[in-house]
C-alpha cells in the first residue's frame, strides 16, 4: 500500500513532463493559433528571422562585389581623421590678370617701317628671340651715327697725338705743360664717343651695330627683341628660360611706325589673380581671413576630376575698394597656373589651365564648426566625409565601416553639410580608428543591406550565441 501511494505521483509527475515536451517539440504548430498577436515577435531561436535591436546592422560583400563599388580604389575606405573645419560661404569670382605683371607691350624706341614680323599671336618666344625688324626712317638716328664715326676718327688722332707728344716730354725736348693740353683733348672726344654710343644703344642699336657705326658703316635697320628677364617675378621654366606668349599684334608689314608705337603685346600667364565679389555685409570675415592667412577653397566649374592636380586652398592676397555705385567690393586671392605645352613646326605652344575671364567659385571660411568634450570646455575637431559618404534616413544618418568582408552601418551626428561635404561629431559610435567608406558606394551598400534583410540577398550576417 505505501508502495502504491509514492507510485501514483510518480507517474503522474512523468505523464506531465511528457506533455510539456511534446508540446516544446511542436511549438511552431500550435503557438501561432493560440497567441496570433505574437506570431511576428515571438520566433524560435533557429529561425532564419532575427531582431537587430540588439547588435548593428551589417552586410558582407564579396571581393567582386567590392570592386564594382570601387571601394578597392585608393582612398576609398580610409580611418577618420580630426580635421579644422570652417563653415564657408559661396562667393563668384573670375581669374584676371596682375597688373604690371601678367602684360607687357613691346614698343619701338625709333620710327621706321616694319619690314618683318616674326612672331604672331599664339606663338611662344623666348627672351631675346627677335619679334620685328624695322628699316630706319629716323634723319636724327642718321645724324647721330654720322657724329659717332667722325668723333671716333678725330678721338684716333687725338690719341695718336697724345703719345707722340708724351714721347718728346719723356726725352725731355718738349716741356711737360703740352702733355695736358693734348689729354684734355683726348679726354673730350672720348666722352663725345661714348654719348654717342648710348644715344644709339637708347633707340635699340646693338652693341655689334653700334661697333659698326663707330667704324662707318651707317646702320639702316634695327631689329627687336623680346624682353629679357625684369625685377618682377616672371614665370621661369626648370629649363631657365623665360618664356613668353605673343597675345596681340597691333601692326602689319609695311606699316610706319612712330617712336613709343606699341607693336605688340605680350603675356606671361603663370602668376594672375582670382577676383572675388562680396558683399559689403561679408566685409568683416573676410578681413579676418586676409589678417589671419586662413585659406580658401577655389573650385573651377566645368573640369572634370583627375584633368590638373589639385589647387591648394589659396589666401587673400588684398582687398580693393568697393566702386561709387553698388553693394559689392573686390578681393583678389593669388593663383600659380599650371600648364602643357607641346612643339609643332619647331616653335612651342601652351596650353593654359586658367585664363583671364574664366570663372570660379570661392568658399570663404566664416565660421569654425567644433564640439566640445564632456567636460564642456574642450574643443574636439570634428570628422569631414564627402557629402556621399553619410547616408540619410528621414532624420538618422550614418556610415560604413568596413571590417574585413563586412560592413557595419554606424550613425553619425551631422553638424553641417554642404553639395561636396559633411561634417560629423566626434564622440559618437565612429573613432579614428574606424576604416569609413568615402565615396557614395555608401548608398549602395545601405541598399544591399536591405535586400539582405528582407530575404532577397545571401550576405546579410549576424552574430549568434548558441
Amino acid at each position: 500500500m505505501r508502495i502504491r501511494r509514492f507510485v501514483a505521483p510518480a507517474l503522474g509527475l512523468i505523464a506531465v513532463g511528457g506533455i510539456a515536451l511534446a508540446a516544446y517539440a511542436t511549438r511552431e504548430r500550435w503557438w501561432h493559433q493560440l497567441f496570433p498577436e505574437d506570431a511576428q515577435t515571438n520566433v524560435a531561436p533557429e529561425s532564419d528571422h532575427h531582431d537587430h535591436a540588439d547588435g548593428p546592422e551589417r552586410v558582407e560583400l564579396s571581393p567582386q562585389a567590392q570592386a564594382n563599388l570601387g571601394l578597392d580604389k585608393p582612398g576609398a575606405v580610409e580611418n577618420l581623421v580630426p580635421t579644422e573645419y570652417w563653415r564657408h560661404v559661396p562667393i563668384p569670382g573670375v581669374v584676371v590678370d596682375r597688373p604690371g605683371e601678367s602684360d607687357r607691350g613691346v614698343t619701338t624706341k625709333v620710327a621706321g617701317v616694319v619690314a618683318e614680323i616674326r612672331a604672331r599671336p599664339g606663338d611662344t618666344v623666348r627672351a631675346g628671340d627677335v619679334l620685328f625688324k624695322l628699316e630706319l626712317a629716323s634723319e636724327y638716328l642718321q645724324s647721330t651715327q654720322a657724329e659717332l664715326a667722325r668723333a671716333a676718327t678725330d678721338l684716333a688722332f687725338a690719341a695718336v697725338e697724345r703719345d707722340r707728344v708724351a714721347a718728346l716730354v719723356k726725352a725731355g725736348t718738349t716741356p711737360g705743360a703740352e702733355l695736358p693740353k693734348v689729354q684734355n683733348q683726348v679726354d673730350r672726344l672720348t666722352t663725345q664717343v661714348n654719348g654717342y654710343r648710348r644715344q644709339l644703344q637708347l633707340f635699340g642699336l646693338s652693341p655689334a651695330q653700334v661697333d659698326a657705326a663707330e667704324k662707318g658703316v651707317v646702320v639702316t635697320s634695327i631689329t627687336i627683341a623680346a624682353p629679357d628677364r625684369t625685377p618682377s617675378a616672371w614665370f621661369k621654366l626648370p629649363e631657365d628660360d623665360l618664356l613668353y606668349e605673343v597675345q596681340e599684334l597691333f601692326v602689319q608689314r609695311g606699316a610706319q611706325v612712330q617712336a613709343g608705337q606699341t607693336l605688340c603685346l605680350l603675356a606671361n600667364h603663370q602668376s594672375l589673380y582670382v577676383e572675388g565679389q562680396a558683399f559689403t555685409s561679408e566685409v568683416k570675415p573676410l578681413a579676418d581671413a586676409a589678417e589671419k592667412q586662413r585659406p580658401i577653397r577655389v573650385e573651377f566649374p566645368g573640369e572634370a576630376p583627375g584633368d590638373w592636380s589639385e589647387v591648394p586652398p589659396l589666401v587673400v592676397h588684398h582687398l580693393g575698394s568697393p566702386p561709387a555705385s553698388g553693394t559689392t567690393f573686390p578681393f583678389y586671392l593669388t593663383l600659380e597656373n599650371q600648364y602643357r605645352h607641346f612643339t609643332r613646326d619647331g616653335k612651342t605652344f601652351f596650353a593654359w589651365r586658367f585664363r583671364p575671364g574664366q570663372r570660379v567659385r570661392l568658399r570663404v571660411p566664416v565660421e569654425k564648426v567644433v564640439t566640445l568634450a564632456p567636460d564642456g570646455k574642450t574643443e574636439l575637431l570634428p570628422f569631414v566625409l564627402p557629402t556621399g559618404a553619410v547616408v540619410r534616413e528621414g532624420a538618422e544618418a550614418f556610415v560604413f565601416v568596413q571590417n574585413g568582408d563586412l560592413f557595419v552601418k554606424r550613425p553619425v551626428r551631422v553638424l553641417h553639410e554642404d553639395r561636396n561635404e559633411t561634417v560629423v561629431a566626434r564622440g559618437g559610435e565612429v573613432s579614428t580608428a574606424d576604416f569609413v567608406v568615402r565615396t557614395p558606394a555608401a548608398a549602395a551598400i545601405n541598399r544591399a543591406l536591405k535586400a539582405s534583410a528582407s530575404g532577397e540577398g545571401g550576405g546579410h550576417h549576424h552574430d549568434h550565441d548558441h
